[in-house]
């Protein structure tokens, strides 16, 4: 008796539209707590925070944050810090501003596709790599190989 095979699951392929659309409600609810100042935490006064992206988990439960301070630097990881201790005032305030099924718990990251951008833009400045990526002229061998083909 042969037995049945079970089908093959594909690997997960990244978040669902359902996950982005909540994902950039969230982030859009956010900028407009944040926005109002209701905070008045000094490490966050008078702070610009950018609001990059926020991934949710696939049961919308849990969200995590990515923020990037205007200055960056040792700025970032204490404004991270200081959303981190005012998550659950912010969940509240999210509860009022979205219309979910459940507010999500809010976890807040420092955002380093910033720092990556500057640093391969640095990366591909210097001269020895911008060597590398001027077109160069084919070789003499190459031309002589070409005109070997075009002739047949």
């Amino acid at each position: 008796m042969k037995r049945p095979t079970l089908p093959v699951r594909a690997a997960p392929r990244g978040p669902s539209q359902r996950q982005l659309r909540a994902g950039e409600l969230v982030r859009h609810a956010l900028v407009e707590i944040l926005r109002a100042q209701e905070i008045t935490d000094p490490d966050i006064a008078g702070v610009s925070i950018t609001l990059t992206e926020v991934r949710m988990s696939p049961d919308l439960r849990n969200a995590t944050v990515f923020v990037e301070p205007l200055g960056g630097g040792e700025q970032a990881l204490i404004v991270v810090k200081a959303l981190n201790r005012h998550h659950k005032f912010l969940r509240g305030r999210l509860g009022h501003a979205i219309d979910m099924k459940f507010t999500p718990a809010l976890k807040f990251l420092h955002d380093e596709t910033f720092d990556t951008a500057a640093r391969m833009s640095r990366l591909f400045a210097d001269p020895r790599v911008a060597q590398d990526l001027i077109p160069q002229e084919p070789s003499d061998s190459w031309k002589d190989a070409d005109a070997l083909e075009e002739g047949d």
